[in-house]
C-alpha cells in the first residue's frame, strides 16, 4: 500500500526530490501552493494517512506511517530526496531520518515540530489529551472541535480571519479518519528522537515563526539555531509564505560543503 501523492518533474533531474509532508488536519495542497517557487527540483506532495485522498488509509503508529512513506517513495522511484515537514509532517520526517534505512535522504527540514517527550508523565498526559480530542472528533460537530483546536495557545498568533479560514478548509476532512490518525501519531506515542537527531550525518534545518516561543525553545533543545520566519507564529509557512519560501530557497541552494 502507498499514500496518495502528486509528483512534479523538475527542470534539473540531477537534483534531489523535495518531498513535502503536511501537518495534522492538512493535506498535500497545503504545500502545492509553494511548488512554483521550486521548479528546478522534482517534487512529491503526499497525503498522510487519514488526510486528503489518503483518508481511507489507516496506520497504527509511526513505524507504519514510515513504511507507507518508504513504499510511496519507491513507487515513484525517488532514491535521492529532501524531506520538508510541518508539525506532524515534521515529526514523521524526523522519525524517518532516525531510521537506518534512509540512505537516499539528503537533508531534513522541519517546521514547528517536536522531537519527542522524555518524561513519562508528560507522555501519558499528552496521550490522554490526544485521546480526548479524538473522542471529540468522533462525537461532536467538526467545526465546533476545530474552533476549539485553533484557540489553543500554540495558535495564539492567528487573527480571527486566519482562524476562520483554517476552520473552513479543515472542515472538509473526515473526522473519524482524523481521530484515528491523531491517536496513532500522538506525541505520547512518539519515540524520543533527540539523541539521534543531534548525530544525524546530513543537513538538518529547523524552521519556526519568530512568535512561536514554544518551538523556538525546541530548536534550542536540539542544539540548532532556528531559521526564524518573521511576522509568523506556529504555522509560519502559511502566515508568511514569502519569507518562508525565501529562507528555504536559500538553504536548498547552498553548496554541499556549506551545509552543517
Amino acid at each position: 500500500m502507498i499514500l496518495h501523492a502528486v509528483f512534479h518533474e523538475g527542470r534539473d533531474a540531477n537534483l534531489p526530490c523535495l518531498v513535502w509532508v503536511h501537518g495534522f488536519l492538512g493535506n498535500r495542497k497545503e504545500w502545492e501552493t509553494f511548488s512554483e517557487h521550486f521548479t528546478d527540483w522534482p517534487q512529491l506532495f503526499i497525503d498522510l494517512p487519514g488526510h486528503g485522498k489518503s483518508a481511507d488509509i489507516t496506520a497504527e503508529g509511526f513505524a507504519q506511517v514510515d513504511k507507507l512513506l518508504r513504499n510511496t517513495l519507491l513507487s515513484y522511484n525517488i532514491l535521492s530526496y529532501w524531506l520538508i515537514g510541518y508539525s506532524l509532517g515534521g515529526r514523521v520526517a524526523m522519525y524517518h531520518a532516525c531510521q537506518l534505512e534512509n540512505s537516499g535522504l539528503c537533508g531534513l527540514i522541519v517546521e514547528g515540530s517536536h522531537p519527542g517527550l522524555t518524561d513519562e508523565t508528560a507522555r501519558r498526559e499528552r496521550k490522554s489529551s490526544d485521546q480526548q480530542w479524538a473522542q471529540r472528533l468522533r462525537t461532536q460537530p467538526l467545526k465546533e472541535v476545530l474552533n476549539d483546536w485553533y484557540h489553543q495557545a500554540v495558535f495564539q498568533s492567528l487573527n480571527d480571519q486566519q482562524r476562520a479560514s483554517l476552520i473552513a478548509q479543515r472542515s472538509q476532512n473526515n473526522a473519524q479518519s482524523l481521530a484515528a490518525m491523531l491517536e496513532a501519531t500522538s506525541l505520547g506515542n512518539q519515540p524520543d528522537l533527540k539523541a539521534t537527531l543531534k548525530q544525524l550525518p546530513l543537513p538538518f534545518y529547523y524552521f519556526c515563526g519568530e512568535r512561536d516561543e514554544k518551538f523556538r525553545a525546541v530548536a534550542t533543545s536540539l542544539e540548532l539555531s532556528p531559521q526564524l520566519i518573521t511576522a509568523a507564529g506556529h504555522n509560519a509557512h502559511r502566515e508568511n509564505p514569502i519569507a518562508f519560501t525565501a529562507c528555504l530557497l536559500n538553504l536548498l541552494r547552498k553548496p554541499i560543503e556549506e551545509t552543517p
